[in-house]
């Protein structure tokens, strides 16, 4: 298996969520957070996984897929 370069969630996330013209506050609210727990988010490369479901769900794209693409398995 060949991984190619893990993908930066949370600057992704921050780009989905300003590429669907919405924002910080609305989504914080989506999830219940604050908008500092979600700036925090999106300076992670990294987040919980319960966390990335429920973003994906409130911003219908899959962010898992993210990760999957960056792996590329050999024959």
């Amino acid at each position: 298996m060949e991984i190619k370069e893990k993908p930066f969630i949370g600057k992704i996330i921050k780009g989905k969520l300003k590429e669907q013209g919405r924002t910080v506050t609305w989504l914080a609210a989506r999830l219940s957070c604050t908008r500092e727990n979600l700036y925090n988010v999106f300076s992670k490369s990294d987040i919980n996984t319960q966390m990335l479901f429920q973003i994906s769900k409130e911003l219908n794209y899959d962010f898992f897929k993210e990760f999957s693409n960056c792996l590329q398995l050999k024959k």
